[in-house]
């Protein structure tokens, strides 16, 4: 795929993690309980992403398969996705979307910076260069003008 397909389809992702924070952060308000809010956004994206599975006619890792993959790796997404979607959910409202989203692509920036850096999860290595310090260092100064009064 080219390298400009995939800086959209990237930043497509962002919009719809935007879109969706902005829906269940209001469904979140509405049941006063951010964790119920990520419960229904779990339990429809199992529904949306079988059911694009079955129309894209992918297949099912076979019973095999899945025995090779160790069994932390089968619910740990999950467990770091509710605990971050119910954060959003429950800031959104008491920050604003532009601000919490901004707060939380430095909280992943910075993360995939050292996590790049140091190797964990298993992830390549990725050197922190003087271009990516200072990209880092953009974005933060990004973060406190948007935050700014």
């Amino acid at each position: 795929m080219k390298t400009v397909t995939l800086y959209l389809l990237a930043f497509s992702g962002g919009v719809f993690l935007a879109i969706q924070a902005g829906f269940n952060s209001r469904l979140s308000s509405i049941l006063k309980e951010p964790v119920v809010a990520s419960v229904s956004t779990s339990v429809f994206s199992v529904l949306f992403a079988g059911a694009f599975l079955i129309l894209a006619g992918k297949e099912w890792p076979t019973l095999h398969q899945a025995r090779q993959i160790p069994w932390y790796l089968w619910g740990i997404g999950g467990l770091f996705s509710v605990l971050g979607i119910s954060l959003y959910f429950y800031t959104i409202p008491r920050l604003g979307i532009s601000r919490m989203i901004a707060l939380g692509l430095c909280g992943q920036l910075l993360f995939s910076l050292f996590a790049g850096y140091f190797g964990w999860l298993n992830l390549p290595y990725e050197p922190i260069t003087m271009k990516r310090f200072l990209g880092a260092a953009a974005m933060i100064v990004g973060i406190l003008l948007i935050n700014a009064k």
